[in-house]
Formats: C-alpha cells, structure tokens, sequence
C-alpha cells in the first residue's frame, strides 16, 4: 500500500475538538430594590461596579471583572441586598466558568442559585440555573446538564423572559450536538436564533449562527457550515463580543482543515490561540492548541505536533474539560501511528475512547474506534480492526457523520482487501466512494481551491476502487470510476458541469452487490437492536422487557453474536458465500454490462471509423490502460512503470515539445513504450483507425499525437480526439450543416492584463491575418473580424449565425481563478470563461478554433492538467460540439501553415478529427500528403522565435510546429 493510501486511513478522522459554543447567559442588572438600602451612595457604588465588570467581562478582561464584582459582592452583602448579591454572585461564577475554574465556578452558581430561590426571584433562578447547566456540560455530565437547561427553560418561559429563553434553547442545543443528536441540536439552534432575532440579543444570536454553522460542519456539509460562520463572526466582532470571535475563528479554521486547506485553517487557529490567550480564556486556548496540533500532524511535522498536543493536554486536564482531554489525546494517537509507535497509539486512544464512553460523545467514540481499528489493521490483526471499524461504523451512521462513515468504510476496504476478500472489499469501497459523492454535492458553492483540497484528499478512494476492479478484470466498473474522476476534476475546476445520471448517483452498483448491502444493513441494524435489549435486560431487569421484546432478544441471540463479532457473523452466512462466488463468475465473464458501459458501445459502434476509447490511470506502482471497444469485452494494460518516473518523463517530454531544434524522438519513443506498445497488437488486431483519448493527470499536458514508434508519430496512424469524460460529450452527434464561419484576429495584440493579481502580457501575432485570409479564400460564406473590429459587442452579436468559429488570438489559462482564463481580442478586451458561461449561445457551432492559446506545459512542475481540458468543456458546455486548442503558443506562421491545411480538408468533407490528422500529417511530411486532391504548396514563413526563414515546409515536421493542437470533444 502507497503513503497516500496509509494517510487516508486517519488523515479524515475528525482530529479538530469541536468548541463547544456556549453564549454568556444574559446577566442580571441590579433592580430599584437596591434604591431602598440605607445608604444611596453604596448602592450606586455596588452597582456602578457591576456594570464596569460586565463591560471587562465582555471584552475577555476577567481578572479585572473578578476584582470589580468582588468589590460588589462586598457592599451588597453589607447592604443586605439580596437580590444584588444572587445577581453578583452569578457574574462572578460566570467569569469562574470562563477561565476553565469550573469547581469555583459551580460554588458561585449554587450560592446565587440558593439566594434567588430564598427571595422568590424566578428571573434569577433561570439564569442560574441555566449556568449551572452550563459546567455540567463542560464536564461532560450532559444528562445533569440536561437537567439544569430544562429546569431554567421551564422557568424563563413562565416569566416571559424571552431572552433567556432562546439562550437556554441554545445550550441545549449544544448538548444535544456533543451526544451526537445532530438534528435535535439544530432544532434547538434555530428556536434559539428565532428568539433572539426577535429580541434583538446580539451575543446569542451570534453564539447560535456559530452552532447551526457546527452542526452543518459535522454533517459533512461544508459550505453551509462556513456560511453560518462567517455570519457568526461578523456579529461577534461587531459588538466586540473577543471571547465569541475566538472561538468562531476556530470553528472556520476547523472547516479549512477538514477541506484540506491547512495552511488558511493554521492562520485561523493562531488568531484564535491569540485571542483567547489575549483574554485569558484557557478552555479557548486548550482548543486552539489541540487544533494547530492537528495541523503539524498533517505535515507531518509530528515533534512539533506532540509539543503542542501536550500543552493542550496539560490545559484541558487542568480545567477538566473531559470532552477536550478525549479528543488531545486521540489526536496524540495519530502522531504515535504515523511514527509507527503502534502500542504508545494504542494506549492513548484508549484513553480517550474511555472518557468519550464516561461522558456520552458519540462522535469522539466512534472517531477514536476508527482509530483504534487502523492501528490493529497495521498490526496485522484484521480480526480486531474490523470489529472496531464496525462499532465505529454502526455510530457514524447513527449520528449522521457521512464523514466519518466514508473514512470507515473505505478502512474497512482495505482491511478486506488484505484479507483477499476483494468482491467484498470493492463494495465497502464503492459505499465509501459513493459517501464522498454526496459530501461533494454539497460544497460546490465553495471557492475551487477548497473543493479542488478536498477532492485530492478522497480521491485515494476513487483511484484505490478502480484499481481493485482493474486487478479484478472489472473493466467496465473501472471504466465508470475512471470517468467519475474526470467528472470530479473538472467539477471543481469549472464548478458548474452539468449533471448525467452517472455522475448524480456516484458508483454504479451490481444487483448482487446491492442485495449483499441490504442483507449487511440489516445485520447492522439487527446488532444495534440486540445491543439495546441487552443493555435495557441488564440495567432495568429482564423481567421488563415485553413479550414482544424477549422473543426478539431470542431471535437475535440465535442468530449473531454480539455488535464486535458482526462482520464475521455476516461472512459466514451462505447467502453472503453464494453472492460472492455469483459475482466472481459473472464478472469473469463480464455477464453482466452497467447500462452506462453498453451506452458507451452503441456510440463507438455507430462511429464512422473503427474506434476506442483510451482510458489511462496512474497509479504509484504501475501505469494502468483501459481500452473500451465496440464490440469486443473492455482491456486492461497493467505497465511496469512508477507514477514518479513518468511524470519525470511528460515534464522533459514538454519542455522538448516547446524547442523547434530538440531531439524529441528518444522522449516520444519512451512515451509511446509505456502508452501504446502493451496494446500494439490488440489495436492492430482490431483494426484500429481512431482513438478517442480521456487522459489522466499530468498526462494532459503532453499530446497523444507526437509518440513515436521509432518509424512514425502515432498521428500517421490513428485520427486522435479527447474527451474530458464519455458521459459529458455527445460522440455521434452528427455535424452541424451550418459551415458559415467568422474568423476574428488579433494580429496588432500587444496588451498587458493584470488578472487573479498575475501579469499577463501578449505580443503580435502578425500571421493570423494572413491565416484569416486565406480561411476566406477557401470558405466564400466566411466573415472577417481584425485587430480593432475584433470587438466584444461584435463577437457576441454574430455568435448565432455560423457554424465555426476560428478565434486566431491569444487566450491564457489562470490557474489560481480558472473562471477568469480569458481569450484576448483585438479590441483589447478580454472575455473569461465564467463570462463565455453566462454569455455566449454556442447551440450551432460544430467547431471553435483558438489557434493561439497555451498551458504550462514546460513547467518543472506538473498539476493535474485540467485546466486545458476545461476550457474546451467550458466552450462545450456553451453549446458548442468540439473545439480545437494548442497545449502551447507556437510559430505564428506555422499556424497558419496547419489551419491552412486543416480548412482545406474540412472543406472537401473529412470529419474534423480527419481533417487535423490530415493537416498534422502534412507538416511531418513536407506536404507529401494529398489534400482534397491537390498537393499542397509549399511555405515561405519565418520562424518568429529565431528570425530565421523556413524555406521548405520540411521544417515544420518537428512536433513543436503540428502537435500543440488537439481536439476536444465530438470528432465528426
């Protein structure tokens, strides 16, 4: 197993302490009584004090507020107010509370309690009462706490305290979120947010945005989680609210940690680490350290990780914080697994599986079962692993946490897959797969570099998934996952892909399978009953339960073991045995085709040359090639070469492709060794004509075209064409008869952009007018735009009314903002992808050409390519069936030689794949090829890089000059 699929084992696992968000109750002001006291003086003394100290408290300045409400209590109690001293007392117990003093805290509360009780003031009772919840929550005690709100709830509703009564809502809510009762927490959150919009209660209502926010993050719905966040922390700044806005900046950077954006989720933490050591909140502060902690761990920075974990440690044991001890030391377990220091990570997870237990965390005990599994499937023990992956399991799916259930699920895969059960672990793996699905429907609104952070995270479990079914002669099942990823990248890149059936319902499913998960669910769900029945046996009697619930506690004794032992009480089942040995012989025989793989086929088989689909996937280990015929099963093409050594390979391949003079062809030999060689002879066999390509990775930015078998480039033997995947392009669409064609240049196009705050700056290109030109000669119903005429409002106007559109300009990719990569005009304007989106109606163009755009693909270093394959997409998605763009910006007048050519074919009815194979043939060959029934001219251009001519076309035959340019899309 490669480092990247070791790291999912745990790097998904909930690390980050969820805050607990608990507002400062709404605090009493000492009421007229006070006026009746002996001396005036002292009570406007006393209570010139109490506000002063709430206005220190509120601004995190606590040892000054203890020292002022002291002074307080001192002159009510001297006063005999009663009611003042119960309102002092609170305060004080309150800023106890904060600081983590929780015993203090509590001596406080029951003395305020005690006092408003003997007075009969029950505005003061449902304050007190409320905060007494309040450290029985942070002591993990949640039923006692329960106890409390409820009480203080009763109350503030008698009195009308509306206030008070959304803050208690609040609280409650809380505690339901800590016992993993997310839905019941969100009720109460949004009844809390309610009546504190009504009564205009700013801190709360701050306080219950922050915990709607929690309870989305839990749910594995990101997007609503930083959106309820930032509403929360714009109210906690506003009213200066230091403590809140700590803990709010937390929460936001727990969010970017969990979408893989570690170094804004760090900023975050340390701003809140700031804050709360700035006010003195030590709860805050263990918080903060824990999760900067998590943060070193994800680099791998795991000293510095440790320090940190212990400093938290130190500080929530301190203040007994039990929930924060759980989750420091589970997260120090982490740091002793990835060192591989397996029985220091035992005991601490441990530990912290214990407190979860005591206090009633369902999410930290199934987050430290998870755990706990990982390491016993690292210690060989695939027996324990599964028994507590499942116990994790069952609590993850009753919680909801689909976060947590995808990171189990795909364990419990490869615990499956060490244990040679690979039909079982693929299905344990499609459920994870199709877990992630869901979660990534749900983020699509966030910025692309956040869904991009996310989507390198769990692709582990998409590329682990293809690779089983690839090693299990799966291939169509392969095939579908392949093209999911493609969905995903481009998804994130684009944000706006449109939907298919595929792509919406994830990982398609066998019918045995989904009968086997049935059967699995139902097992699970049998466990958990017999649990309960047990447990209420054990605690209230056997003789309480119904007769009814003895007989099912019968039934289900006999039937399975208890919740530890279930997987293997599921295996063993023959019906479990009988599906598995159905699946291995139908898909040895490939009995039985998905719908969206025998879709695939009908198009390749009503496809006018004899045609597949390449599907490539790197892997660490090995280079793995799919190919899908139209009548023939799908194959697969295992080749010995690492994912190190051929990204190693495609960056010297595309910095050769980008000088005219280098020896490309010992690169092009390697390429075409590792990409076509194993399917040599199959495709020959076949009678192979074209090859529709669906690249993976860094593969992106090389062309297929330019690979060479040592005689010829692959060009001379197949018409090439991409897609980004074969559920988002139409492959039989037949050609648009509309030929009418614009041709707008750029040929004076010296212009300087400052976009995504990058410069970007463009030179003439003197030869697109002559390319335009000469694209008039050859199609009479063509219309011309040049340099200034080449305008925005002109473009758009003529859109509807031709059928191609040739843009000879320059168009770059912005790989950090890829909505704004924009197409350069003459005008000097620029139009960006988002604007092409929202703007052009392509819905009759067959063709876009951009004869002069690029990618980085001399780069040292290789991203995932999408970018280029995205800008086709993005113009598909317009409307338009295929488009034509170059990987890199070549010699101006070698455009024109290949458009010339390729026009020339186009005009005399070779499909638009034909016509650029034709065209790339032609320069490779010195114009040896027969276009259209005339031999091509030769060329008098100069060579704009080295000012020197090219006196023959002979001189384009090096790939730098024919290669750059691909089709995208729907090859007729």
């Amino acid at each position: 197993m490669n480092v990247l699929s070791r790291c999912l084992l745990t790097a998904f696992t909930p690390l980050f302490c969820l805050p607990a968000i608990l507002p400062v109750t709404l605090l009493l002001r000492p009421t007229p009584a006070l006026a009746q006291t002996n001396t005036a003086a002292r009570r406007a003394e006393s209570l010139e004090l109490n506000n002063r100290g709430q206005q220190l408290q509120v601004v995190g300045r606590y040892d000054e507020a203890l020292e002022l409400f002291e002074q307080a209590l001192i002159i009510v109690r001297e006063i005999d107010e009663r009611q003042g001293e119960g309102v002092i007392l609170n305060n004080i117990g309150e800023v106890y509370r904060t600081l983590g003093n929780y015993e203090q805290a509590l001596t406080y509360l029951q003395q305020s309690l005690a006092v408003h009780q003997e007075i009969g003031d029950r505005r003061g009772q449902g304050v007190a009462l409320n905060n007494i919840g309040l450290i029985y929550e942070a002591l993990g005690q949640y039923e006692d706490a329960l106890q409390y709100f409820r009480q203080s709830l009763t109350i503030r509703q008698d009195v009308g305290d509306r206030s008070g009564e959304g803050t208690t809502l609040n609280n409650m809510g809380w505690v339901y979120h800590a016992l993993g009762q997310y839905q019941q927490a969100l009720r109460n959150y949004w009844q809390s947010l309610a009546i504190t919009r009504e009564v205009g209660n700013r801190r709360v209502e701050g306080a219950s945005l922050h915990n709607i926010g929690l309870a989305y993050e839990h749910l594995g719905d990101y997007e609503l989680a930083l959106d309820f966040y930032q509403q929360s922390l714009a109210i906690r700044q506003e009213i200066g609210d230091r403590q809140g806005e700590g803990i709010t900046l937390t929460g936001i950077g727990v969010v970017y940690g969990k979408l893989g954006s570690f170094e804004q989720s760090l900023r975050y933490f340390q701003e809140g680490l700031s804050t709360s050591q700035e006010i003195g909140d030590r709860r805050m502060e263990g918080i903060a350290l824990n999760n900067i902690g998590a943060i070193y761990s994800n680099q791998e920075q795991y000293g510095q990780a440790l320090i940190t974990y212990q400093q938290s440690l130190a500080i929530r044991q301190d203040i007994g914080d039990r929930r924060g001890e759980g989750t420091t030391l589970n997260n120090m377990g982490t740091v002793y697994d990835h060192l591989g220091q397996y029985e220091n990570a035992l005991d601490v997870y441990q530990q912290s599986l214990l407190i979860f237990q005591t206090i009633g965390d369902r999410s930290g005990e199934g987050n430290a079962l998870n755990n706990i599994g990982t390491v016993y499937r690292k210690l060989r023990n695939h027996e324990q692993a599964l028994a507590t992956y499942q116990q994790s399991l069952v609590i993850s799916q009753e919680i909801g946490d689909r976060a947590g259930e995808a990171v189990t699920l795909n364990n419990i895969g490869f615990v499956l897959e060490e244990m040679e059960e690979t039909e079982l672990a693929i299905v344990f793996f499609k459920q994870s797969v199709n877990q992630w699905e869901t979660i990534r429907d749900d983020i699509r609104g966030l910025d692309t570099e956040l869904q991009e952070s996310f989507t390198d995270r769990v692709s582990v479990s998409y590329r682990r998934l293809a690779d089983l079914l690839l090693q299990a002669n799966r291939i169509p099942e392969a095939q579908r996952v392949l093209d999911l990823l493609r969905v995903q990248e481009l998804d994130e890149y684009l944000q706006d892909v449109r939907s298919t059936t595929q792509t919406e319902s994830g990982v398609d499913y066998w019918q045995i399978e989904e009968d086997l998960l049935a059967l699995y669910q139902q097992v699970l769900a049998d466990a958990v009953e017999l649990q309960q029945l047990q447990e209420k046996a054990q605690t209230q009697g056997f003789d309480t339960l119904s007769i009814a619930e003895q007989q099912r506690l019968s039934e289900l004794q006999a039937q399975s073991g208890d919740v530890q032992e279930l997987f293997f009480a599921f295996r063993d089942r023959s019906e479990v045995d009988q599906a598995i040995r159905l699946i291995r012989e139908s898909t040895q025989g490939q009995n039985l085709e998905l719908d969206s793989y025998a879709q695939l086929q009908d198009e390749l088989r009503a496809m006018p040359q004899r045609t597949v689909v390449l599907y490539p996937l790197i892997l660490d280990d090995r280079l793995e090639l799919v190919l899908v015929f139209p009548d023939a099963p799908p194959l697969r093409f295992p080749v010995a070469v690492t994912g190190a050594e051929l990204n190693t390979t495609i960056i010297e391949f595309g910095q050769a492709l980008t000088r005219p003079g280098s020896d490309i062809e010992p690169l092009a030999q390697q390429l075409y060794t590792w990409l076509i060689e194993p399917m040599e002879a199959t495709l020959e066999q076949q009678r192979i004509e074209a090859i529709i390509y669906s690249p993976d990775g860094a593969l992106r930015y090389i062309p297929l075209a330019a690979l060479h078998d040592g005689e010829n480039y692959l060009i001379q033997r197949f018409s090439l064409s991409h897609i980004t995947a074969d559920s988002l392009t139409d492959l039989t669409d037949a050609p648009r008869e509309n030929q009418r064609l614009l041709a707008a240049a750029c040929a004076e196009c010296a212009f300087s952009f400052t976009v995504a705050d990058s410069p970007y700056r463009f030179s003439d290109l003197p030869y697109t007018e002559t390319e335009v030109t000469n694209l008039a000669a050859q199609f009479p119903n063509t219309s011309i735009l040049l340099n200034q005429a080449f305008t925005l409002n002109d473009l758009q106007n003529r859109l509807g009314s031709y059928g191609i559109i040739h843009l000879a300009t320059h168009a770059a990719f912005v790989t950090n903002a890829p909505q704004e990569s924009f197409i350069v005009l003459g005008s000097g304007e620029r139009i960006s992808l988002q604007d092409i989106r929202r703007r052009w109606n392509l819905s009759h163009v067959g063709l876009v050409v951009l004869s002069a755009c690029e990618t980085a693909v001399g780069s040292t270093e290789l991203g995932n390519g999408i970018e280029f394959l995205g800008l086709g997409y993005q113009l598909q998605s317009s409307g338009a069936q295929s488009v034509i763009a170059s990987l890199w910006q070549i010699n101006d007048g070698g455009t024109q030689v290949l458009m010339d050519a390729f026009y020339t074919a186009l005009n005399n009815g070779y499909s638009k794949s034909a016509a650029l194979q034709r065209a790339q043939i032609a320069l490779i060959t010195s114009n040896e090829v027969v276009l259209a029934g005339e031999r091509g001219a030769d060329y008098e251009i100069t060579d704009l890089r080295t000012g020197q001519p090219l006196s023959q076309s002979g001189d384009l035959a090096h790939p730098y000059y024919w290669a750059p340019f691909v089709l995208i899309g729907n090859g007729l």
